[in-house]
């Protein structure tokens, strides 16, 4: 990945042990410049969950940094979640290779496996235009990120979430992952909206 930047799992922030620990309420300081107003979910979950979700083991969260003055440029945070593909909507090459390590619904031909979910995805547009990191260096360091989980435990899927817009859609399937289904859910104010799922092998 570009060398422009660094990543930091923030358990290296709260975990005693580590020479990078600097505790929760400077962690929080650290995030309270990230803003992310075209997705007030992304900004509201690294503000109010991130830590809270690394310290349940819920979700891991990685902080990027520009390499040249550390500021924050964007973040990522990766789970393992069940997955459960309907048939019909992937093709049958896809089809063959995730029934190597799923389970088939016979009834209502679905496959259930394990994969890796790249559970939040946002940059820091507190930054000057300039200064921000571009959308496929961030999600490189998720890709990468998984790619090493993957030597080291296995798996051979990923997948996530976005929302129900055109342009988030074309940068997620340039970027090799494919839709395959769509579903429900509420924002932080109540309002339901449309989540579009995409998947992609490692």
């Amino acid at each position: 990945m570009s060398d422009k930047y660094f990543t930091v799992n923030i358990r290296a922030y709260l975990d005693k042990d580590e020479p990078t620990y600097i505790g929760e309420e400077s962690l929080y300081d650290l995030l309270s410049d990230f803003s992310c107003p075209k997705n007030p979910d992304v900004e509201y979950f690294l503000l109010h969950n991130a830590i809270e979700f690394t310290k349940k083991d819920q979700s891991i969260t990685y902080l990027v940094f520009d390499a040249e003055d550390a500021s924050l440029v964007g973040y990522f945070s990766l789970t393992v979640k069940p997955i459960t593909v309907r048939a019909s909507n992937i093709s049958k090459t896809m089809a063959k290779k995730l029934s190597r390590v799923s389970i088939l619904d016979e009834e209502t031909q679905s496959y259930t496996t394990a994969a890796y979910l790249i559970a939040q995805l946002g940059k820091n547009y507190s930054l000057p235009k300039n200064k921000r990191i571009p959308g496929n260096i961030l999600l490189g360091f998720a890709l990468e990120t998984i790619s090493s989980l993957k030597y080291s435990v296995g798996g051979v899927m990923e997948f996530l979430e976005c929302e129900d817009n055109e342009f988030l859609l074309s940068f997620y399937t340039q970027n090799h992952f494919k839709p395959f289904d769509t579903r429900i859910t509420a924002s932080q104010n109540n309002e339901s909206h449309t989540l579009h799922q995409l998947l992609k092998f490692i």
